[in-house]
């Protein structure tokens, strides 16, 4: 059975760092794009960055340009964002996704996804 499984979340004040990973089991998803999508109360689940499957291209939302980066370690099946220079309006449950295809930034064209972590940023 695959699974997606983050951590690494957590609460943060405002201008700090945080690092959230996911490990994935039960299939080699080293020949999937990765992605990271977040979810804020009350709103829409939203596209935060992708990574293709040889790990040199990267997309990233406008508003964390310069400030996330995302990775991915084939040989571990994992993928990682790490966060500085976190804002408030970063706050949300924030969910890693695999895709069997080219990266894309819709939710919609992601078939696996984990259980979501926390990060929490406070002014």
């Amino acid at each position: 059975q695959e699974q997606l499984v983050e951590s690494g979340g957590g609460l943060v004040q405002a201008g700090g760092s945080l690092r959230v990973s996911c490990a994935a089991s039960g299939r080699t998803f080293s020949r999937y794009a990765r992605g990271w999508f977040r979810q804020a109360p009350g709103k829409v689940r939203e596209f935060v960055a992708v990574i293709d499957w040889t790990g040199l291209r990267t997309y990233y939302v406008d508003s964390v340009k310069g400030r996330f980066t995302i990775s991915r370690d084939n040989a571990k099946n994992t993928v990682s964002l790490q966060m500085n220079s976190l804002k408030p309006e970063d706050t949300g449950v924030y969910y890693c996704a695999a895709r069997n295809g080219f990266y894309s930034t819709r939710v919609s064209d992601y078939g696996y996804w984990g259980q979501g972590t926390q990060v929490t940023v406070s002014s």
